[in-house]
């Protein structure tokens, strides 16, 4: 198990041709979002602010960790889904059921598929343990989120815009 970033990405090189890699990057589609929040208050909001800020075109929303990787893995209730279309991003709540947001981290960066996936980790939690582990389990970034409305659409809005239209990262630009 690959329990760094860095691993992963040696993985990734290691265990896939320049032509899966190639396929990977084609079937990754920038403008989806998986959001994984149990808390149907939260989904509101940030479907609310996505959707301000032109961004909601395709969510996916899970309660958790297991969920989110059967979507990924397209298994359980997403059978038939192709998996080789993964999320641009992941907006991952820490404090979840069954399977929590660190484990959730854990899993997929121990898998040659879903490695790379680009992670945000937006939760209320402010304990330095979880920002220390989501980082550590290769979160991409940890945004506590603002108990303000205003400040709360803005910040997805913001994290949205970034990870979805401004940065580019490895699974796009190739390597």
């Amino acid at each position: 198990m690959k329990d760094n970033p860095v691993d992963c990405l040696q993985s990734t090189v290691d265990s896939h041709s320049s032509d899966e890699r190639q396929v990977r990057r084609a079937g990754m589609d920038t403008r989806q979002i998986l959001l994984v929040e149990d808390n149907p208050d939260d989904v509101v909001l940030t479907m609310r602010a996505l959707t301000k800020h032109g961004l909601a075109n395709d969510v996916i929303v899970v309660r958790d960790g297991i969920e989110a990787l059967e979507y990924l893995r397209a298994e359980g209730p997403y059978v038939g889904r192709d998996a080789r279309h993964l999320p641009g991003l992941v907006l991952l709540d820490l404090k979840l059921p069954r399977m929590n947001g660190l484990e959730f981290l854990k899993t997929i960066r121990s898998d040659p598929w879903l490695c790379d996936l680009r992670v945000v980790v937006l939760t209320t939690s402010s304990e330095e343990e979880d920002v220390v582990s989501s980082y550590a389990r290769g979160a991409s970034s940890y945004v506590r989120k603002p108990v303000d409305f205003q400040e709360f659409m803005q910040a997805v809005g913001q994290l949205g815009i970034y990870w979805l239209k401004l940065n580019e990262s490895k699974t796009r630009s190739g390597e």
